[in-house]
């Protein structure tokens, strides 16, 4: 590429191209028309083409992130004295403004691509050089004075960026966005259960009635496996920390100077506020996945813990009057076209359907992780989409979940108090002192014959009313705080 032998100044230019039409680019095959108010060049057009697939755009998160990448290359790059100031602050003007989202119009391309992200690699090295190339007061297409490959793509590969890309976009999204509302999720539900930790009700296993606990224990029992689910999610972004930058087309560093990847990830911790750093063995980085899987597995566990409890939160919903209806969801919209006064527990459902949703995309994100060959897993536009959408759907989901299901569902305490007078498996507590097969004719007999479990007792003689009083007692059966100690 020929360079400018003056040094152009950085113009002062919004973001946009005003000119209709088509305009020629070109790549190493040859001359292709793009739009002409679009940034983008041949390759992006080229993709545009051949992968005009479904309806999946590549997810703008993964664009946000590339520009972190670009930026951080031409900082290092110029800092090495391998590409002049007044390129480099082109880029990062250009860079900058993709991180913020100004030129995501420019960022067309299909999930369904190239599976080593090249593509999307290329999209981003043509819009900011073009960018650039305007700010510089060049002429688009021309890839001159800023160049797509031999300057804003320096010592780089897709096989290195996109998984590097990948990474800073999947922890941006769980710091940013999940954690942030799975906690409040979770603190929401914690404060109920303090609110009910005196509440005693029918526990029920095999979903049949058990001995009691009460309403604070059943929640907080729900809230400790959101909580063991957000640390696991915290601890996998200890493998997303790791970037494969520097590593270039297999892991060798080809074209990439010493120190490179070290600097370039540095950088990038610097400019993102994350601990991020150089992937130690650049072949496992780029030929394998594997900490993009583990992450994703960590969101299917927060699913799988969700969908139990919008699951026994719409059980114990139901009703009003011929289901459990132990607890009083908000009634947010009518809940039939048919049936007037119908109301339906649709939070948990939505809830259910987003964690069967993350789950299957859990199931596309292990099976694209095996399909590592030699030293490239060629799957990765699938994943990360995958990633970023199950982020994403199971914060928006906790958020509404929290703000129209859990923060206004209250007790219906005398459907909970009368389950508790009828309950028969309260007969548990007087196997200790009578023994188990004399306390199981009892309850055998309540259940047979429609008695109280306290005329059971008094009729088989094993017990006076004052020892079942004193020791049929609910409140003194479900221990104390959450140890059940």
């Amino acid at each position: 590429m020929t360079d400018t032998s003056d040094t152009p100044a950085l113009l002062d230019l919004p973001v946009g191209l005003s000119a209709e039409g088509k305009r020629r680019e070109f790549d190493s095959m040859g001359d292709v028309e793009v739009p002409a108010d679009r940034y983008w060049g041949a390759q992006t057009q080229r993709s545009l083409q051949h992968f005009s697939i479904g309806d999946d755009k590549m997810p703008k998160a993964v664009y946000h992130a590339y520009g972190y990448v670009k930026k951080a290359c031409a900082l290092v790059n110029a800092k090495a004295g391998r590409l002049p100031d007044w390129k480099r602050d082109a880029i990062i003007r250009a860079a900058d403004e993709t991180i913020r989202g100004d030129l995501d119009d420019h960022y067309p391309l299909y999930v369904w691509q190239t599976g080593s992200g090249t593509q999307s690699n290329m999209n981003v090295n043509e819009v900011i050089s073009n960018r650039a190339i305007q700010l510089l007061g060049g002429t688009l297409g021309t890839q001159n004075p800023v160049g797509p490959n031999d300057d804003v793509n320096m010592g780089q590969s897709s096989n290195d960026t996109f998984p590097t890309a990948m990474h800073i976009a999947a922890v941006d999204q769980i710091d940013a966005v999940l954690i942030p509302q799975v906690t409040a999720l979770v603190e929401c539900i914690e404060k109920k259960a303090d609110g009910w930790m005196d509440v005693v009700k029918i526990g029920r296993t095999h979903l049949e009635d058990a001995v009691p606990l009460t309403v604070g224990q059943e929640w907080h029992g729900w809230a400790g496996q959101i909580r063991d689910a957000i640390a696991e999610i915290e601890a996998s972004r200890g493998g997303l920390y790791k970037l494969a930058v520097g590593g270039t087309a297999v892991g060798t560093g080809l074209n990439a100077p010493a120190g490179f990847a070290a600097d370039v990830a540095a950088e990038i911790a610097t400019l993102t506020g994350k601990p991020f750093i150089t992937a130690p063995n650049k072949f496992t980085a780029q030929g394998s996945l594997d900490a993009m899987v583990r992450a994703h597995g960590a969101l299917r566990n927060l699913a799988v813990a969700l969908m139990k409890i919008a699951n026994d939160m719409r059980w114990l919903a139901s009703g009003p009057r011929c289901g459990f209806a132990e607890l009083l969801l908000p009634s947010n919209e009518p809940g039939s076209s048919i049936m007037p006064g119908k109301v339906n527990p649709t939070q948990c459902e939505a809830m259910v359907m987003i964690c069967i949703q993350v789950m299957g995309n859990d199931s596309t994100v292990a099976i694209s992780g095996s399909q590592g060959n030699f030293e490239l897993n060629a799957m990765r536009p699938v994943i990360i989409n995958n990633f970023l959408h199950s982020a994403r759907i199971l914060a928006d989901g906790c958020e509404k979940f929290r703000e129209y299901s859990v923060e206004g569902t209250e007790l219906n305490r005398d459907k909970i108090q009368a389950y508790v007078d009828g309950s028969v498996m309260l007969v548990t507590a007087l196997s200790p002192v009578i023994g188990y097969q004399n306390a199981a004719h009892i309850a055998e007999t309540a259940i047979a014959e429609g008695l109280t479990l306290k005329q059971a007792a008094l009729a088989s003689g094993h017990v006076d009313e004052e020892l079942f009083d004193k020791t049929v007692n609910p409140l003194g059966m479900v221990g104390k705080g959450l140890a059940g100690a």
